[in-house]
């Protein structure tokens, strides 16, 4: 099933069920308003959505209209929390190695976490306003998954029950405001503003065999101006999938319905991958020539990310934004 949410001028906007192939979708007023809505209510409702689905793409609906990627916005344009993990070693790895730190053992047996800006989300294709480029404007290209409500100190398995979709992001960081927050000990504010979803949120099955063990099993694609920026592949070199993830956030507090928890900078072992973002690739210039050449991300620069799967079907829509001075 994939799900998106329309504009209609108010925060929350509409939910709409959008077919397959992300040309068509319809109204569901009558099941649920908004995202959340559905979520908060997900057991009764994802059956009646699921036969709009049915239906939608079998060309049996008549209110059924084309869709307009520019009238949608951010699947859920709020959330109560939004958890971001760092579940890709390669990644930490080559980050702190830059700076002459190894990686504590820990890190391979206790994931990650932040807790990130969740009361809004910019859309697939919005501009990332910010006020200074020597901010040191950065791209991650990450992946999501949405659950319902999870219980306080849910095993692995309880949490992966509880994942009911799943998305892509561009979670923008500055890096150059990082170091002095991390030395403060309290973690990222500042360096850390609004992460952009893809236009859908689609539930595990429609990945078929590319979701498994808890992970997406697909290259994540990412362009930078124009040029390749790197493919590395989800389901590879990811230390904690997404159940562990889920079940690292709940173990001292419940997670409401709409929780997202994002899965990090997506990064394999195989350098001939590419990176998905320039902080990466800055490390691996600094590792093999003692300096970074690559700059962060200038106003009027725009990055493009998405996953397709071996038929080329784009599966979550693709995000494409541009730096934009505020």
């Amino acid at each position: 099933m994939k799900l998106a949410t329309l504009n209609n001028l108010t925060r929350d906007g509409q939910l709409i069920v959008v077919n397959r192939a992300g040309t068509q979708a319809v109204k569901v007023p009558h099941i649920a308003q908004t995202m959340q809505q559905a979520l908060d209510n997900w057991e009764n409702v994802a059956p009646q959505l699921n036969t709009v689905y049915e239906h939608l793409n079998q060309g049996g609906l008549n209110d059924a209209f084309d869709l307009d990627l520019d009238q949608v916005i951010a699947p859920l344009p709020r959330a109560y929390q939004f958890l971001d993990g760092s579940a890709y070693l390669a990644h930490v790895e080559r980050v702190r190695r830059a700076r002459g730190a190894d990686m504590p053992p820990s890190f391979k047996v206790d994931p990650l976490m932040y807790q990130a800006v969740s009361d809004g989300f910019l859309s697939h294709n919005q501009d990332v306003e910010v006020v200074s480029e020597e901010y040191g404007i950065d791209f991650e290209a990450e992946a999501a998954v949405i659950t319902t409500d999870v219980p306080m100190n849910a095993s692995v398995a309880e949490a992966g029950q509880c994942i009911q979709l799943i998305c892509i992001l561009n979670d923008v960081s500055l890096r150059n405001l990082i170091p002095a927050e991390l030395a403060k000990g309290f973690g990222f504010l500042q360096s850390k503003p609004r992460t952009a979803l893809s236009p859908f949120f689609v539930t595990p099955d429609e990945l078929g065999s590319a979701w498994r063990d808890h992970k997406i099993h697909l290259p994540m694609r990412t362009w930078l101006n124009g040029e390749w920026f790197g493919e590395p592949d989800c389901g590879v070199d990811m230390q904690f999938d997404f159940a562990e993830l889920v079940a690292h956030a709940a173990k001292t507090r419940p997670l409401a319905a709409g929780a997202i928890i994002g899965s990090g900078t997506i990064a394999n072992h195989d350098m001939a991958k590419g990176s998905t973002c320039l902080a990466e690739k800055r490390v691996l210039e600094v590792i093999a020539d003692g300096k970074a050449k690559t700059p962060f991300m200038q106003f009027g620069d725009d990055v493009k990310i998405e996953i397709t799967d071996e038929n080329d079907h784009n599966i979550f829509g693709t995000i494409h934004q541009k730096v934009v001075k505020y």
